[in-house]
């Protein structure tokens, strides 16, 4: 036998393919890069002020185990939008403003169809996030892979003296949530495991899975459906913020749910969340289904706050108005650690 790559499990010819229906589903989308530039990275062009130097963020993240809700649903174009979402969203936390994304689609085999759906959903992303997709990298791995892994770098821009680093954080700040569009791309695994565990499948609507309680899981949108709805993207109320506010620290509350706090802090202190949004109904679904405790609850998923802001009091009002987010809580002394209500999570 005559041993060739494509014999291996890698067809360069198929690879090609996939990379042409990904970026297909992407024209357009390279806007603030190097026109016509065709080389193995991408190009932005640097905004620069004369009389301030700026600061280069970088954010890597990927989807996680969303990607298995997707293939079991067979629903590949939101995911990128998730990708997109967890950089962009991070990038925010340190003042900076997101500038451009490359992405990075591994699977275990070439699937022009699958390819041409994430690329639908990372063009809709960098479209909310106000950036272009300006190169990326497609890989066909069998022995490495198994089915696909979707992630993603961000870069983005912040003026030297304006980044956000949490030092100016002090006792009796007030923390603003944004709320959530669901589970967004953290979680996924034990929300899996408590479904796997109660005997549902993902295909199963609310009513089937007997949700009776209507609220937001009604009509016949499955539990997979719910899980897929895509993270949000927060650049909108953020670019606003930023602009009009002082802000003292930035959160993206992903795994490891309210202890993404801890990151804003300069000091050590601890916050109180005495008024905390209203978790989505799905979080309630997923704890009643697996009798998963409060703690548990708030060390692990966004609980309906997506984001969080720390801010001093006196921006109160612009703040909530610029973003149409809640005060929901308190930055407090150390030993009171992190609250939620009369939960202790930390």
């Amino acid at each position: 036998m005559h041993w060739t790559y494509a014999k291996a499990g890698v067809d360069i010819k198929k690879e090609q393919s996939v990379v042409k229906a990904l970026s297909s589903e992407m024209r357009g989308q390279a806007e603030r890069g190097l026109r016509g530039f065709k080389g193995f990275s991408g190009l932005l062009e640097v905004p620069f002020e004369a009389d301030a130097q700026q600061l280069l963020a970088i954010s890597t993240d990927g989807v996680g185990s969303k990607v298995l809700v997707a293939a079991e649903l067979g629903k590949w174009d939101t995911i990128g939008i998730d990708c997109v979402a967890m950089n962009v969203n991070d990038i925010y936390c340190v003042g900076a403003t997101p500038a451009g994304f490359v992405d990075y689609l591994a699977m275990q085999e070439p699937d022009e169809r699958v390819a041409a759906e994430v690329g639908k959903g990372l063009a809709e992303g960098a479209k909310i996030a106000g950036i272009s997709v300006v190169g990326g990298e497609t890989a066909i791995l069998p022995e490495v892979v198994n089915g696909l892994d979707l992630s993603g770098t961000c870069v983005g821009f912040v003026r030297k003296g304006s980044e956000v680093s949490g030092e100016k954080v002090r006792e009796g700040d007030l923390v603003l949530g944004l709320k959530s569009s669901g589970i967004h791309s953290n979680g996924l695994t034990l929300a899996r495991k408590v479904l796997e565990a109660a005997g549902l499948s993902l295909s199963l609507s609310y009513k089937e899975a007997g949700v009776e309680r209507g609220g937001e899981l009604g009509g016949e949108r499955s539990v997979g459906e719910e899980l897929l709805t895509p993270t949000r993207i927060y650049t909108e109320v953020l670019d606003l913020l930023m602009r009009g506010c002082e802000v003292h620290g930035l959160a993206h509350i992903t795994g490891g749910g309210v202890l993404k706090l801890r990151r804003t802090l300069g000091t050590e202190l601890g916050f109180e969340i005495y008024e905390p949004l209203e978790p989505n109904e799905i979080f309630r679904f997923i704890q009643e289904l697996g009798s998963v405790p409060d703690e548990e609850m708030y060390k692990t998923f966004n609980m309906g706050m997506g984001f969080a802001v720390v801010i001093p009091e006196s921006e109160e009002r612009e703040a909530v108005r610029a973003t149409g987010g809640k005060i929901v809580g308190a930055v407090v002394e150390a030993e009171r650690g992190i609250r939620v209500g009369e939960v202790k999570v930390v």
